[in-house]
């Protein structure tokens, strides 16, 4: 008996490969090369420093009319929203959030960094409904699932992971 013979091209991929590509001509129009820069801005320069300042666009500098082929794009301005009272710790750490931003992107795309005291628009972290507590028994039986993890972190996140998980929904 042989095996029935596989479909090809047809592989599921990542939604967030599907959503790039539709906001990567939106972002453009502020500047931006691709969506990365706003969608990791948090994994690229850290919480404490993505709580308070936001990127809000790229500004290039103007080119002539024939550019030089041999002549290096001009790196770009970057303008970051920054919440009122941060501006001055902001300016303190740009050569930070320049270097952070240039290795994320693999090449010298910003030499300089611009504020805008703004307040942020509200935080998905203040808006997003908390969680329930979990279920005890739930978080004992996924603690006895993850007994064979060795790594402590790892066996910590797993956990988290099974105890929500396992613990029944709650009608409201």
């Amino acid at each position: 008996m042989s095996a029935a013979p596989r479909k090809k091209g047809v592989f599921a991929r990542p939604l967030a490969e599907y959503v790039l590509k539709q906001v990567d001509p939106l972002v453009a129009k502020k500047g931006f090369g691709e969506a990365s820069l706003l969608m990791q801005w948090r994994e690229i320069v850290g919480a404490r420093i993505a709580d308070i300042c936001a990127p809000e666009r790229l500004q290039w500098p103007a080119r002539g009319r024939k550019p030089s082929p041999d002549k290096a794009q001009e790196p770009a301005t970057l303008i970051l929203r920054v919440e009122p009272g941060f501006s001055l710790e902001i300016q303190h750490m740009a050569p930070a959030i320049i270097d952070r931003i240039n290795a994320h992107l693999g090449w010298r795309c910003v030499s300089r960094v611009t504020l805008r005291q703004q307040a942020l628009a509200q935080r998905a972290a203040q808006t997003r409904p908390k969680m329930a507590p979990a279920d005890p028994a739930a978080r004992a039986r996924a603690a006895e699932a993850t007994e064979g993890v060795a790594e402590e972190s790892l066996r910590a996140a797993l956990v988290r992971l099974g105890e929500r998980a396992l613990t029944p929904r709650r009608s409201r």
